[in-house]
């Protein structure tokens, strides 16, 4: 008899039917497959809701939600409240990821009980690029501190962390006790200022850059359709949301720390 499922792969989709089905395969080669997929078609026009819907026998745990289309902030914050196992994940529909990915992050939680984040490395994949590009071929790992992790979220410098939602695996009572939401007033980047508003209300990051995640880059995706001069006013507001909340929590850390130091008594 299996437990009752520990994690939840949370997938926005918009007119994917050329990857989904690739994405859904790779989730069915789990070697866990004791998780809940929960899909959130997000008023696409082509066949991807078919296509998801032929897949809902296959799982162990299938939901799909359609939904008219508001953009992906929208589509996560619909996704997260119907989230009910302790952890959860999210997962683009035209991305894959490797056979172990849930295993992973079910594992990792129980080996770290105490942290509230875990991230993965990922390969990084083209067109007419021939084998699978590590993010990260260094493999490094370990325990990040708040100020540690807020610069591999932000990228400050080559980061197997980055931004991105879909190689980090959440608890869903610290988004519930904080109510934490996807902003949807800005164009992109929503996901990493979900993650430094994520990191800055909880304790713990736990990452790797071992790769368990394929980032499919094709060039009419939303990042490179959301790159021209209209949407500087997003990033700049975006990028200002990040900063002001990392600093914020910095100064908030550092006040932290000096209210345990002991006072220092002196002699006369």
């Amino acid at each position: 008899m299996l437990d009752l499922p520990q994690l939840t792969v949370i997938m926005p989709v918009y007119n994917v039917e050329k990857y989904i089905g690739r994405a859904l395969e790779a989730l069915l080669n789990q070697k866990n497959r004791n998780f809940k997929l929960l899909i959130v078609n997000d008023g696409s026009k082509d066949k991807t809701r078919q296509i998801a819907e032929s897949y809902s026998d296959k799982f162990l745990y299938f939901k799909l939600i359609n939904k008219a289309n508001e953009g992906v902030a929208a589509a996560r914050n619909v996704a997260l409240a119907h989230v009910d196992t302790p952890y959860f994940t999210f997962h683009d529909g035209d991305d894959w990821v490797d056979p172990d990915y849930t295993d992973f992050f079910i594992n990792s939680f129980k080996r770290y009980p105490h942290v509230s984040l875990i991230s993965c490395g990922y390969w990084i994949d083209k067109e007419k690029q021939k084998k699978s590009r590590s993010i990260d071929p260094k493999r490094e790992s370990g325990h990040l501190t708040k100020k540690e992790a807020y610069f591999k979220i932000a990228n400050v410098s080559t980061s197997p962390v980055k931004g991105y939602t879909w190689n980090k695996c959440y608890r869903l009572d610290v988004v519930r006790k904080h109510n934490i939401k996807f902003m949807g007033d800005i164009a992109f980047m929503e996901d990493e200022v979900f993650n430094i508003e994520y990191v800055s209300l909880s304790d713990g990051v736990y990452f790797t850059s071992k790769p368990y995640y394929h980032y499919w880059q094709r060039p009419d995706s939303l990042i490179h359709v959301t790159s021209g001069l209209k949407y500087i006013p997003d990033n700049v507001r975006a990028t200002y949301r990040v900063w002001h909340k990392i600093l914020k929590s910095l100064r908030h850390e550092k006040k932290k720390i000096r209210r345990k130091m002991p006072n220092k008594i002196t002699n006369n």
